[in-house]
């Protein structure tokens, strides 16, 4: 039986490569986008007029109270129907990156507002813009906050591509039906998928303890 698992693995190793590099490529560029996206959303929640306090308020909530699926089904098939044409690998990345944008934003708000207001005020003092201020004074110290949450959030983002497979994005899971399909060995290809997964995880985990050294104070 392991001779005739190595086999299989190695006629389906081209199609299992290729699979994870498109969770890779789906995964990177969710939390990227995501990421960026969230920043200005937190920023919104914390610096924002009312208007914009309650809209993006409004925004988060209901996307951290939607299902993943839901998003990605929304995605792919509302935008066709409103006259905006997103292929599968597109609209599986838009529904990420906003399902991720919520989270951040919320990570981003919590550090911000953990930063003592005598902080600012002593900026405001010393004649800086709110963009300095931002850049050198608060974000440097957010980021070491926001550090452990958006790891996790991140790998959150690769375990939720799996669900893209519903609009046809040959990403791991997939892939990895696909090859079960034709050799029923579901027990070994599965444990092989939630392997590779571990492994995409575990190295955004750690480059999220890398950022964490190279942000660190010193003691």
């Amino acid at each position: 039986m392991s001779q005739t698992f190595i086999d299989q693995l190695w006629i389906a190793r081209h199609v299992i490569l290729n699979g994870v590099a498109m969770t890779v490529s789906i995964s990177l560029l969710a939390i990227l986008a995501g990421s960026a996206l969230g920043v200005f959303t937190g920023l919104a929640l914390v610096y924002g007029n009312g208007a914009l306090r309650l809209i993006v308020r409004a925004y988060t909530d209901v996307i951290r109270g939607t299902p993943v699926l839901v998003l990605v089904l929304a995605s792919y098939y509302v935008s066709s129907a409103v006259g905006v044409e997103l292929g599968p690998f597109a609209a599986g990345v838009l529904a990420l990156a906003i399902f991720c944008s919520s989270h951040v934003g919320e990570i981003v708000r919590g550090a911000l507002q953990s930063i003592p207001k005598g902080q600012t005020e002593a900026a405001k003092a010393i004649g800086l813009t709110f963009t300095q201020t931002f850049t050198s004074v608060l974000w440097p110290q957010a980021l070491r906050q926001c550090l452990p949450a958006w790891v996790n959030t991140a790998a959150e983002m690769v375990k939720a591509s799996t669900l893209l497979s519903v609009i046809g994005v040959a990403e791991l899971l997939l892939r990895t039906q696909e090859i079960i399909s034709r050799n029923f060995m579901s027990l070994q290809f599965y444990f092989l998928a939630g392997a590779l997964y571990f492994v995409v995880n575990f190295g955004i985990e750690r480059f999220g303890k890398f950022v964490e050294r190279k942000t660190a104070l010193p003691s």
